[in-house]
């Protein structure tokens, strides 16, 4: 969804970070459980492979399917079913995203037999899908970002003048306090730098793989995490923050993912 560059305001998420969205009194109210709609696969009955759809902050899930960004997993021949989450902004301000996604996402998935589960996050859901893995090592496969909130902007420019993620020491987490349960930006950003090697961990990290347009606002900010990636796993395109720029990032990014194929 593209924002307009008017009537700008801080939002807290929540999480220890600020947004910067627009129509700041349209915030849905958070329910119990978490809305989800389940897209199964046309090729295979019982699959064991989940991709979970986060939209961004004033998106709902439907734009997926509007969007191509389901048929697209269908035309793939993947054997893969597609949950679309309404993980909206309310749940990130009211400090429920994590609680809603694990007890109304991922439990679910996995007691319906769910061995392989990742997360598909555009924008404030791309930030989402990062603290899902931050705070839950070892659940998921895999987590595709696309043009993902990251934090303020100062955050970065920190890292940036330190000379990139792998230079940037930050101030580090005490090993006695755990794994957050409500991570801010710069803990997020502590464990990203795990990516490039500076963060020795025995906590797993999976696969992560970044699409954003040259020209998203939030540019600044993933060219800084892209450079701890592997070169195959970052996916740039002309543009700004909105649907076009997402959709053919997916169209690019969806056939490098190690996701199954159709039997036969």
């Amino acid at each position: 969804m593209k924002l307009p560059s008017t009537r700008l305001c801080l939002v807290a998420l929540g999480i220890g970070a600020a947004l910067l969205v627009a129509a700041c009194g349209g915030i849905r109210k958070a329910t119990v459980p978490m809305a989800t709609t389940l897209e199964k696969s046309n090729c295979a009955r019982n699959v064991g492979t989940l991709l979970v759809m986060l939209p961004g902050a004033y998106s709902t899930p439907d734009e997926f399917t509007r969007e191509g960004f389901v048929s697209a997993v269908r035309d793939a021949r993947l054997a893969a079913d597609v949950m679309l989450v309404d993980a909206h902004l309310g749940y990130y301000n009211n400090r429920s995203i994590l609680e809603r996604l694990s007890a109304d996402v991922m439990a679910p998935a996995r007691q319906h037999g769910y061995r392989h589960i990742w997360i598909v996050g555009i924008s404030v859901g791309g930030f989402g899908g990062l603290l899902y893995a931050q705070t839950h090592p070892g659940e998921l496969s895999g987590v595709v970002t696309l043009a993902p909130y990251l934090g303020e902007r100062a955050q970065s420019t920190d890292i940036a003048n330190a000379g990139g993620l792998a230079q940037w020491r930050g101030p580090l987490a005490d090993p006695g306090e755990g794994i957050p349960r409500a991570p801010n930006e710069t803990q997020l950003w502590q464990w990203l730098r795990g990516y490039v090697g500076f963060t020795q961990t025995a906590a797993p990290r999976p696969p992560l793989y970044l699409g954003y347009g040259v020209d998203d606002r939030f540019a600044f900010s993933h060219r800084l995490l892209a450079a701890a990636l592997p070169a195959e796993r970052v996916f740039t395109t002309e543009g700004g923050h909105d649907w076009p720029e997402w959709k053919r990032l997916w169209q690019r990014m969806l056939p490098t993912l190690p996701l199954p194929g159709c039997p036969g």
